[in-house]
């Protein structure tokens, strides 16, 4: 089966940290763009950041530039997403999702990804 299997939400503290982690069954993730999307209730999804096929091009929101780092294990085939000074805003659903093309990071546009993770919650207590 081809699927990603997302993990390490939780609940924090504002000011804490967590990472995130996305990993890839049935396919190599460093062929692929993959992203990090979230939904906070009410709220549509938006993109996180995202990285291409071969770590040429990396994307951040504004809203997390200088917080979060996105990385990735090519060697355990697994996506990160380092998240440090968490605050309310960052609470939501986190998804991660691959899609093919550098030009889809430009975007973030959820309808461009293919493959998405499960789901992983962080909430983040003020």
């Amino acid at each position: 089966d081809v699927q990603l299997q997302a993990s390490g939400g939780g609940l924090v503290q504002a000011g804490g940290s967590l990472r995130l982690s996305c990993a890839a069954f049935g396919f190599t993730l460093d062929d692929y763009a993959i992203g990090w999307f979230r939904q906070a209730p009410g709220k549509e999804r938006e993109g996180v950041s995202g990285i291409s096929s071969g770590d040429s091009a990396i994307y951040y929101a504004e809203s997390v530039k200088g917080r979060f780092t996105i990385s990735r294990d090519k060697s355990k085939n697994t996506l990160y997403l380092q998240m440090n000074r968490l605050n309310s805003d960052d609470t939501a659903v986190y998804y991660c999702a691959v899609g093919v093309g550098m030009k889809i990071l430009a975007t973030m546009r959820p309808g461009d990804f293919g493959i998405w993770g499960q789901g992983t919650l962080v909430t983040v207590s003020s």
